[in-house]
């Protein structure tokens, strides 16, 4: 595809609104079921999809999307987006800049078309201040090697705004957006896309499904959806919500099955944006989830900077309400392990109470916590 078509139907947002995430692709044991992505990509190819997204990070992720997509389909026929990673151990700018060559070379194509500098927030962005890499993709893409370049995004609005209004001529962001985090303090789905369009920046959406939670969300929640459309997935739900919004280029769905891509491609192929009715139905979902007992923390983060163990208070009630409110077990370990990795764990409270104080909430968090160690140590 031509430079000045592609240019002219990103304007346009002629992307179709349903992007494939090759980040959790199917396995038959410890190897990727080739067999059954090329059958992914297929199908999503033969329904008019046209945008494959990748991470230099995502391990295998590349070198399986050279051999199902780039190796059997023209290449003007679909849109790449891999991203560079900074925040890697041991990494330095060289190797940094190194990452998009080897992506090049894994992917077999000369070049990417949505390159991204991937996952930023507060902790990780001096890595790509640090190492030039803001002016690195600029040259990237005068060089043709991209077409456009963004980032994607997992901090605060505030933050959010911070960093478009540094670089103005980043051309997109990738958000993570979903119904469930809509109003969620830790995320604030809805604050950061208005940062976005504020900006003027069109967005690639991730985590519609919210990690696959929303593929199955809490009975009453279920309910209301059956009620409202016998016939639609959970999934079909979430999904559908985010592509509706103004301003979006494409939904990200990380896709494991053939089965998955079948429902999705079911009400995506033509897709119609929700109407009037359908957004109420997403409103009560969103009520009776708010409705669901859990910690009522708003991450304010004033417990943290008191606390003399050094423990992420808000991120460790935020992955104690994935397991209260989805039933999700298995993702709430993760996120616990994930975010007490190098901070104090809720077992290590030595029962201060120094949070508690700044606590505008006013939670019995020492208390809270002894529930956390139960759950998940």
């Amino acid at each position: 595809m031509e430079e000045s078509r592609m240019t002219e139907e990103y304007k346009n947002l002629g992307i179709p609104k349903l992007g494939f995430g090759m980040m959790r692709l199917p396995k038959k044991g410890e190897e990727f079921d080739h067999e059954q992505i090329c059958a992914m990509v297929d199908a999503f190819l033969d329904a008019g999809m046209t945008y494959f997204d990748t991470a230099y990070v995502y391990e295998g992720s590349e070198e399986a999307m050279r051999k199902a997509l780039i190796e059997r389909h023209p290449r003007e026929n679909y849109y790449i987006a891999s991203k560079l990673n900074a925040h890697m151990k041991q990494l330095d700018e060289e190797s940094a800049k190194q990452q998009i060559y080897t992506s090049l070379e894994r992917l077999g194509t000369d070049h990417i078309d949505f390159y991204l500098l991937h996952a930023l927030s507060q902790k990780n962005v001096h890595y790509y201040d640090d190492y030039h890499l803001w002016d690195y993709v600029r040259e990237l893409k005068e060089k043709g090697l991209i077409r456009h370049y963004g980032f994607s995004f997992h901090d605060t609005p505030e933050f959010l705004d911070e960093l478009l209004t540094k670089h103005p001529d980043v051309e997109f962001v990738q958000l993570q957006i979903n119904y469930a985090d809509w109003e969620n303090p830790s995320v604030q789905s809805r604050e950061c896309y208005r940062v976005a369009r504020e900006h003027g920046k069109r967005i690639v959406v991730m985590e519609p499904v919210k990690g696959g939670t929303l593929a199955n969300p809490p009975e009453v929640v279920q309910e209301i959806f059956r009620k409202a459309n016998p016939y639609a997935s959970n999934a079909s739900w979430a999904v559908r919500f985010v592509a509706s919004l103004d301003g979006i280029i494409t939904v990200l769905s990380g896709m494991s099955t053939l089965e998955q891509m079948k429902d999705n491609l079911s009400y995506m192929q033509h897709f119609t944006p929700m109407d009037w009715e359908e957004m109420e139905v997403i409103k009560h979902a969103q009520e009776a989830l708010h409705a669901i007992p859990k910690i009522e923390c708003t991450s304010c983060h004033y417990c943290t900077p008191n606390c003399p163990m050094n423990i992420p208070i808000p991120n460790i009630f935020a992955a104690m309400n994935r397991k209260l409110v989805y039933n999700d077990a298995a993702g709430a370990k993760n996120s616990y392990e994930f975010n007490t990795n190098d901070k104090g764990k809720a077992s290590d409270c030595i029962q201060c109470g120094a949070c508690e104080a700044q606590c505008p909430q006013h939670l019995d968090i020492r208390a809270l916590l002894e529930g956390c160690v139960e759950a998940f140590e």
